[in-house]
């Protein structure tokens, strides 16, 4: 399990999924690349699990970016080829599933594209977030220019992408990119009681509500019927399951309800 650049683990309703090269500050090269993509591919596909947590391993860092001697090699090149797994397809692949980041130190560059792409972040006290492409003489091609002015304030973003200085995980939390701070040594702990706590609701309907909230942010909801189309939608597939009819039939049998994900 050691030299597995990316692990994977099952812990009841959620998968587990940590980056694992702590001597290299869980720096993203093409192992990382594609065991990530394939792991959440897996997730993906997996009908059982109803939520992801993606962290790092050690405690100095969640993801301090790209290898820079992979990126020198050519490496980050060769993963970013399309049809191919690699973390273009993992930034660019819409999961229909909660995925929690534990950010556990630095998330840069590419390591807070990741954070980013995630739809919850619980973050060390002592994590530090930053994309620092402009000082090594590249672009955060991963989403970063395109999630973090759509996560906060625009001139915030702005200003942290042109200077590329780093944020605070008080700062983050603050412009609201972080949900939760956690002490250093109980990060994960506190990401995977989010995930349960998120895993106690009907999957059907948490898959279906992330959906609408994504597609209808940039869909008009006064001028046209877009986002009322996009949340009727939902909501018709949503009473079309299972779930839909367990719900209210538990609640008038004050028992707990059983829900089976269809």
């Amino acid at each position: 399990m050691s030299g597995q650049a990316v692990l994977y683990e099952v812990r009841g309703r959620v998968a587990l999924i940590t980056i694992n090269r702590p001597e290299a500050m869980n720096a993203i090269n093409m192992d990382v690349g594609t065991g990530l993509s394939e792991a959440l591919r897996k997730f993906s596909a997996d009908p059982e699990l109803w939520a992801a947590v993606m962290t790092g391993a050690g405690d100095k860092a969640f993801s301090a970016g790209a290898d820079l001697k992979a990126v020198a090699a050519g490496e980050m090149t060769r993963i970013s080829e399309a049809g191919k797994p690699g973390i273009a397809d993992l930034l660019r692949r819409y999961i229909d599933k909660p995925v929690i980041a534990a950010v556990n130190g630095y998330a840069l560059g590419g390591g807070m594209e990741i954070a980013l792409s995630c739809d919850l972040i619980v973050a060390s006290e002592k994590a530090a977030f930053g994309l620092p492409e402009v000082r090594r003489g590249l672009v955060a091609a991963g989403g970063g220019m395109l999630r973090l002015p759509r996560q906060m304030p625009l001139k915030t973003a702005m200003y942290h992408v042109l200077t590329g200085e780093f944020m605070s995980a008080a700062d983050a939390l603050h412009w609201g990119l972080v949900n939760q701070l956690a002490p250093h040594d109980q990060v994960l702990e506190k990401a995977m009681e989010l995930a349960e706590r998120i895993c106690a609701n009907a999957p059907v309907a948490v898959r279906e509500s992330k959906g609408v909230m994504y597609r209808s942010l940039d869909a008009s909801l006064y001028l046209s019927d877009e986002a009322w189309a996009i949340s009727d939608a939902a909501a018709a597939r949503n009473r079309s399951s299972g779930d839909a009819a367990e719900g209210p039939r538990a609640f008038a049998e004050k028992r707990p309800p059983d829900w089976k994900g269809r």
